[in-house]
């Protein structure tokens, strides 16, 4: 029944849309080009998986397959958020890049430090995002790789189980950001913006080939941000620095050395407030979103990170093609606060006195210092076969992953705070670490995939990967070690059905594990590695002639052997979760000049199915909705008047545990953008939340809610020669 919906509800579409579908062309301009002059970029980019799209739909992919495949031809559900659509939508984050995505979550509210993001109800931070297709590993902590999105050339989410390609990894999904690139031609930008909450940003992009013949080109790409935030006492400074370097001694041969340099100095922006004066209201009203209740001078979030890696490819002739890619990366955080933890009962026998509303508790948490050292290796051999109406693109790949995270913790309690009328600077003692440890993670993987095309309409996947991998953890506290290695296979399947039309259907199979660093109390040894199986099967639409794209996708997706906690905090391995689910996307041009952009989410099922607390039973996943609904258009006059307007709709969500307040009510937010193109200058003015709805953000448990973003507004000033 739901396939038969789905055709339906496409051929309706595509009914109402054709005709002024058959009336576009190749020849529509660019959605982020308007009347700027020429922002130019190597003739073939357009044609390739990683490089520049002009306008919002991109059509071929390297995350899907590492291989340079249509999108169209890939046997799961796959999102490319292109540059242009990131700088139209005024987009600084990732968080705020993937608003308009089906199937993404912000789970964690506003947060100046990280993007906390969830893909089909599991999060996609940890272990790690990915860059150029590596993954930047967090083993542990607080050491969260940041991603700039200035610095992206798109954005791609590859939902579901990717193990057989990359390894460990949630089942999910993940998120890779694709680095912006050195081009052939000429490309010079240099940005100022300005914003409330005292923001200023100035951003610059360079390249160009650094010889005549063209043989050696580069890229320059940065950014400096100050800026406060929404909650008193907490910044947002941020440094960002991307040089790269791409030699191409003939057009088989090509080396692109990348580096990243990162510095942040922010602060915990949500503080963990209780829950029953940010979500619920108390009998001495809601808790204002500016309040702080940490202790300015102490609190504090410094975060540096650099890496340095490169990307090589040679094509010997037209069957065989060698790549090997490589990262080494350093990322090192200071980080500590003071937090709430609750009100103090000071009335136990009248519930509803307000003065059990107004004092709270605060603990002091500290990760100080906290180190980790990253390294990968991909090597890669493809071979392109032909013979008669069959097609082989055959992937033989090995790859090698090193993860070494240092990390000292704290924790402790620390002074009241009247949460209403806040006094700062009691004093407190610092307690000694409860936490001193090394986590090492070794991975070594071989994968094999072949793409079979037959008579340019059938298109099979099979891929398989056999990981061997090691966890090593030093307690530096009690001088114990644990050691545990796994080896598992990963499997992934699927079949795509190439119609004349530009219908696509296709289904698919694939499988996912992770290593865990969680000891089991029992054995003082890891538990074994989280698993993860997806059934998937979906429809793409692109209409001959047209740069739309439409898609559905129906999934069923399992997580095992997760690990739980009681409520004594005794970690078990007992967790099942399963999550089934509908998702829509639709990017379109419906007259020249005018896109749209929509995303549909329906999860009505994201259940715990096994676990340690029988009282999670059967419950909703949490930061998982129902539903999740997102809509953006912006046209673009003739004169140069640019308009936009987004709504996105995020259902309401369960708490952190079976003891939550209550549910996260729904909200539904608006963002608009006006901006003038003339000469070599464009402007821009962006707003985030325009209506400045004040709403809870954070999944909350007993203890704690996080507020989400209030009214954000940018005007940017770009000026390109």
């Amino acid at each position: 029944m739901l396939s038969a919906s789905l055709a339906a509800a496409f051929g309706t579409a595509s009914a109402f849309w054709g005709p002024y579908a058959a009336a576009q062309t190749s020849a529509t301009p660019p959605a982020s080009s308007a009347m700027l002059p020429a922002v130019t970029v190597s003739a073939d980019s357009e044609d390739s998986g990683t490089g520049h799209v002009n306008g919002y739909v991109a059509k071929r992919s390297t995350t899907g397959s590492k291989t340079d495949t249509p999108i169209i031809e890939t046997p799961q559900s796959i999102s490319v958020i292109t540059a242009d659509q990131i700088s139209t939508m005024g987009a600084s984050r990732l968080t705020d890049a993937l608003a308009y995505t089906a199937g993404v979550k912000n789970f964690d509210g506003y947060d100046s430090r990280y993007d906390w993001l969830t893909l089909r109800g599991f999060d996609a931070y940890s272990p790690g995002f990915y860059l150029d297709g590596m993954q930047m590993r967090n083993n542990a902590g607080y050491s969260v790789w940041r991603l700039e999105g200035y610095g992206a050339e798109r954005i791609e989410v590859l939902r579901g189980p990717s193990s057989v390609l990359y390894g460990q990894g949630g089942p999910g999904g993940m998120i890779n950001v694709v680095s912006k690139r050195p081009t052939a031609e000429p490309l010079r930008e240099i940005q100022v913006q300005v914003g409330n909450h005292s923001q200023r940003q100035v951003a610059f992009d360079f390249s160009g080939p650094i010889d005549a013949e063209g043989k050696l080109l580069y890229r320059l790409t940065g950014l400096g941000l100050d800026s406060n935030t929404q909650v008193n006492y907490v910044g947002d400074k941020r440094q960002f620095l991307a040089p790269s370097l791409t030699w191409r001694p003939s057009g088989d041969t090509s080396l692109t050395v990348l580096a990243h340099y990162a510095k942040v100095n922010a602060g915990n922006s949500y503080g963990f407030l209780p829950p029953q004066a940010s979500l619920l209201s108390s009998p001495n009203g809601r808790i204002p979103t500016s309040t702080f209740v940490g202790e300015p001078g102490f609190d504090r979030f410094k975060q540096n990170q650099w890496d340095i890696g490169y990307l090589f490819e040679h094509r010997f002739n037209d069957t065989w093609t060698v790549r090997q890619n490589a990262r080494y990366g350093q990322i090192k955080t200071d980080y500590r606060q003071i937090y709430a933890n609750g009100f103090v009962t000071n009335n136990p026998d009248d519930p509803a006195d307000p003065s059990n509303f107004r004092t709270i508790n605060r603990s002091v948490f500290a990760s100080s210092p906290e180190q980790g050292k990253v390294f990968n290796l991909d090597n890669q051999v493809q071979a392109k076969v032909r013979a008669g109406d069959w097609q082989h693109t055959v992937l033989l790949g090995v790859d090698y992953q090193r993860s070494v995270f240092d990390q000292v913790m704290y924790y402790g309690e620390a002074p009241t705070l009247d949460v209403f009328a806040p006094v700062y600077g009691q004093s407190f003692t610092m307690p000694d670490p409860n936490v001193s440890a090394r986590v090492k993670l070794v991975q070594t993987g071989i994968y094999l995939q072949d793409q079979i095309k037959w008579n340019d309409r059938w298109v099979a996947t099979f891929g398989g990967r056999y990981d061997r991998a090691t966890v090593a953890t030093d307690n530096h506290l009690d001088e114990s070690t644990s050691r545990q290695s796994d080896h598992k296979f990963s499997g992934r399947a699927g079949l795509v059905y190439l119609a004349p039309n530009g219908l696509a259907p296709y289904v698919s199979y694939s499988e996912s594990f992770s290593p865990s660093t969680t000891l089991n109390p029992e054995t003082k040894q890891p538990f074994k590695p989280e698993t993860g199986k997806q059934y998937e099967a979906g429809l793409r639409y692109q209409p001959p002639g047209t740069k739309d794209s439409y898609s559905a996708a129906i999934f069923d997706l399992r997580r095992k052997n997760i690990v739980t906690f009681d409520t004594d905090a005794t970690a078990r391995q007992t967790g099942e979760v399963r999550v089934r689910g509908l998702e829509l996307e639709a990017t379109f041009q419906p007259i020249s000049r005018l896109n749209v952009i929509l995303a549909y989410s329906w999860t009505p099922s994201a259940k715990i199915t096994a676990d340690s607390n029988p009282k999670k039973l059967g419950k909703q996943l949490i930061a998982t909705p129902r539903n999740q609904l997102s809509a953006w258009t912006d046209y673009r006059f003739s004169n140069g008047v640019k308009v936009g307007l987004g709504a996105r709709f995020v259902g309401a969500t369960h708490g952190g545990n079976s003891s939550s307040p209550a549910k996260i009510p729904s909200v539904t937010l608006f963002d608009a953008m006006l901006g003038y193109d003339f000469e070599r200058w464009s402007l821009a003015l962006n707003a985030r939340n325009l209506t400045d709805r004040i709403y809870v953000g954070r999944s909350c448990d007993t203890y704690s809610c996080g507020y989400g973003e209030r009214r954000k507004l940018i005007a940017t000033a770009t000026y390109r020669w």
